[in-house]
C-alpha cells in the first residue's frame, strides 16, 4: 500500500481532472442501480394497467438514459487517462532526473537495457494501474453499491445468497493478484535483459557485421525472449484463470437465487416483477465486481513494476554537494593530489598518489593497461570521490565546492567521441548553452573543424546521426574538442584523444588539441608520443602507484620504466621523433 501510495501522490496536482472523472464515474455506477430498481415499477405500470403513456416514452427514457451514461463514461475515460498520462510523465521525469544524479559507479552496475526498461517499460504498465484506479473504485465500485442496495431491497433473503459468493470472489482476486505482482517484476526484469541485447547490437553493429557474430547475437536475443516468454506466460496464464474462477462462484449464487427466488415467486411470497427486478440487479452486480477484481490484478502488475522504478528515484546519489557548499565562479588552474587513495568494489586501484600542477601545466600520464591513468583523471572531476587523501583546486577541497561551480571548472575530451543525434551547432553548444552562432563558429575554426562543416548539407545546421555515425573519426573528435573549446574551462583531461584515429587525421586533431591546451591546465593520457613530448611533467604509473616523474629526457636517463617502453617502441633511439605515430600503452 505504500508503494501505491506514492504512485496516487503523483496524481495529486492534477485532482481537478480526477474529480470530473470520479463525478462521471460515481453516475455511471449510480445509473446501473437506477435502471435495475425502476425494472419493477415500470413493469406494473406498463404491463399490469396497460398504461400505453409509459410504453411509449419507455423507449425514449431507455435512449436519454444511455445517452447520459455514455457522455459520462467519455468524460470518466478522457479525465482519468489524461491524469494518468500527466502523472506518469511526472514520474518518468523524475526518474530520469534521479538517473542524471547518480555516479558513474551506479550505470556500471546496471546495464543501458535494464535502465531504459524501468524508464519505458515498467513506468508503462504504472500507467494501468492509474487509469484503473478511478474507473474502477468509483465507477465499478459504486455500480455494484447501489446494485447491491436494490438487491438487499428487494429482498434480503436472496440478497444473502448471492453475497455469500462476493467474499469468495475476493479472496481469490487476492491470491491470482499477489501472484501476478510477483511475477510482473520478474518479467520486467526479463525484458530489460532483452533490452540490454538490443543496445548492444545496435551501438556495435560495426563489431557485429566484422566479426560475423548475426547468428550468435541471434541465438542471445532468442534465448533472452524465451526467458521472458516463460515469466509472462505465468502471469497469462494467473490473468486468464481469474475471470473464469470468479464465474464459476458467481454462477453457484445465481444457482441458488434462481430456485430460492423461483420458489418464493411460487408461494406468493414475491411479486414476478420484483423478482425481474432482483434478477435484473443481481446480473449487472457481478459484471462491475468482476471488473473491480481484474482491476485488482493490473494494480497488483503497476505495484510490482512501481517498486522497481522507485528504486532507482530512492537511490541515494553517491556524489552530492556538502552541506555548507563553496561557491567558486573560476579557479586559477593550479590542481594537487594530496596523498590521494582510491578502491573500487574493495579493489585498490590508485594507492598515494601525490602530485601537483600549475596554471598552464601540461601533465601526461602513462603506463601499461590498467595501471589507473583513466582513474586518477576521473576523480578530478568527481566522476567518483576519493577514498583517503585530497584533491585540491587552488588549495580548496574540491568535496566543499558545490558540483554545478565543480564542473565548470572541468573541460573533457575523451577516446569515445559521444555526440548527440542533434544538429553540429548544438553539440559544440552543449559545452556552453549560452553560447551564440559567433562563438560556435570561432570554436569551431579553432578545433579545424568550421571547413568541414561548411561542406555539409546544412553547415552548421547538420543532423549529425546517433552518435555522429554521419562523420568520419578525426571530425567527431574534432567537435569534441570544439565543445571543449567553448566551454572554456580552467582544466582540462584529454583521455588518449587520439588514439583511435589515422596519421592524417591525427595531425589536424593533433593542432586543435594544441589550441585547446593554450592557457590551461591539462592533463593527458598518453597513447601518442606526440602528445606528451614537450609536457611539462610525464607520470609513470603502475598499479596505481607514481613510479617515475619527469621530462621525457630525464625519464630516458633513468633507465626506468618508461625508458623501456620507450625501448620497445623505437629500439635503441632514445629522442623519437615528435611526429611518429607510435604509441605508449
Amino acid at each position: 500500500m505504500s508503494t501505491f501510495g506514492r504512485i496516487l501522490h503523483y496524481c495529486k496536482p492534477y485532482w481537478g481532472r480526477i474529480v470530473i472523472s470520479t463525478i462521471a464515474s460515481i453516475t455511471v455506477g449510480s445509473m446501473d442501480g437506477a435502471f435495475a430498481y425502476l425494472v419493477e415499477p415500470l413493469l406494473k405500470k406498463t404491463f399490469a394497467t396497460n398504461d400505453k403513456t409509459i410504453f411509449t416514452l419507455l423507449p425514449i427514457g431507455v435512449l436519454i438514459l444511455f445517452a447520459v451514461r455514455a457522455a459520462c463514461r467519455f468524460l470518466n475515460d478522457y479525465f482519468i487517462r489524461t491524469a494518468g498520462e500527466l502523472a506518469i510523465q511526472d514520474i518518468r521525469n523524475d526518474l530520469y532526473r534521479s538517473c542524471m544524479t547518480l555516479g558513474l559507479r551506479f550505470f556500471q552496475k546496471n546495464s543501458t537495457g535494464a535502465l531504459m526498461s524501468r524508464v519505458m517499460s515498467d513506468v508503462a504498465v504504472m500507467q494501468n494501474g492509474i487509469a484503473n484506479v478511478v474507473t474502477s473504485i468509483c465507477r465499478d465500485g459504486f455500480s455494484a453499491i447501489s446494485l447491491l442496495i436494490v438487491i438487499f431491497y428487494r429482498s434480503w433473503q436472496l440478497a444473502l445468497i448471492t453475497f455469500i459468493v462476493i467474499p469468495l470472489t475476493v479472496f481469490s482476486a487476492q491470491k491470482i493478484g499477489k501472484r501476478i505482482k510477483s511475477l510482473s517484476g520478474k518479467s520486467q526484469e526479463m525484458i530489460g535483459d532483452v533490452g540490454s541485447i538490443l543496445q548492444e547490437t545496435f551501438s556495435g553493429i560495426k563489431v557485429v557485421k566484422a566479426f560475423g557474430l548475426g547468428e550468435r547475437m541471434t541465438g542471445r536475443f532468442h534465448a533472452a525472449t524465451t526467458h521472458y516468454y516463460t515469466f509472462i506466460r505465468k502471469a497469462i496464464k494467473y490473468n486468464s484463470l481469474s475471470a473464469p474462477v470468479i464465474e464459476m462462484i458467481t454462477s453457484l449464487g445465481i444457482a441458488g437465487v434462481i430456485w430460492v427466488g423461483g420458489s418464493m415467486v411460487m408461494s406468493g411470497q414475491l411479486t414476478s416483477a420484483e423478482f425481474f427486478s432482483f434478477l435484473t440487479a443481481m446480473v449487472l452486480v457481478y459484471k462491475p465486481i468482476k471488473s473491480l477484481n481484474n482491476s485488482y490484478n493490473i494494480i497488483q502488475a503497476s505495484i510490482g513494476a512501481a517498486v522497481r522504478v522507485f528504486e532507482v528515484i530512492d537511490e541515494k546519489p553517491e556524489i552530492c554537494d556538502a552541506e555548507k557548499a563553496v561557491s567558486i565562479d573560476r579557479v586559477a588552474g593550479n590542481v594537487e593530489f594530496r596523498d590521494v587513495s582510491f578502491a573500487y568494489e574493495g579493489e585498490m586501484v590508485i594507492n598515494h598518489v601525490n602530485l601537483s600542477a600549475r596554471h598552464g601545466e601540461i601533465i601526461a600520464l602513462v603506463g601499461p593497461s590498467g595501471g589507473g591513468k583513466s582513474t586518477l583523471v576521473s576523480l578530478i572531476p568527481r566522476f567518483y570521490d576519493v577514498t583517503d587523501g585530497a584533491i585540491l583546486f587552488d588549495g580548496v577541497d574540491i568535496r566543499t565546492i558545490g558540483m554545478k561551480d565543480l564542473i565548470r571548472q572541468v573541460a573533457l575530451v575523451d577516446q569515445e567521441t559521444m555526440l548527440f543525434n542533434d544538429t553540429i551547432a548544438n553539440n559544440i553548444r552543449y559545452g556552453n548553452f549560452t553560447a551564440t552562432d559567433a562563438e560556435v563558429e570561432s570554436a569551431a575554426q579553432a578545433a579545424f573543424a568550421h571547413d568541414f562543416i561548411l561542406e555539409m548539407p546544412d553547415g552548421y545546421a547538420t543532423i549529425i546521426g546517433d552518435r555522429g555515425t554521419r562523420l568520419s573519426g578525426g571530425q567527431r573528435q574534432r567537435l569534441c574538442i570544439a565543445r571543449a573549446l567553448i566551454k572554456n574551462a580552467p582544466i582540462l583531461i584529454l583521455d588518449e584523444a587520439t588514439s583511435a584515429l589515422d596519421t592524417e587525421s591525427e595531425q589536424m586533431v593533433q593542432q586543435a588539441l594544441n589550441n585547446l591546451m593554450t592557457n590551461r591546465t591539462t592533463f593527458v593520457i598518453a597513447h601518442r608520443l606526440s602528445t606528451i613530448l614537450h609536457a611539462d611533467k610525464i607520470l609513470v604509473l603502475e598499479n596505481g602507484r607514481i613510479v617515475e616523474s619527469g621530462s621525457h629526457k630525464e625519464l630516458l636517463e633513468n633507465s626506468g620504466l618508461y625508458s623501456r617502453l620507450c625501448s620497445l617502441q623505437f629500439g635503441d633511439s632514445d629522442s623519437p621523433n615528435s611526429d611518429s605515430n607510435a604509441s605508449i600503452n
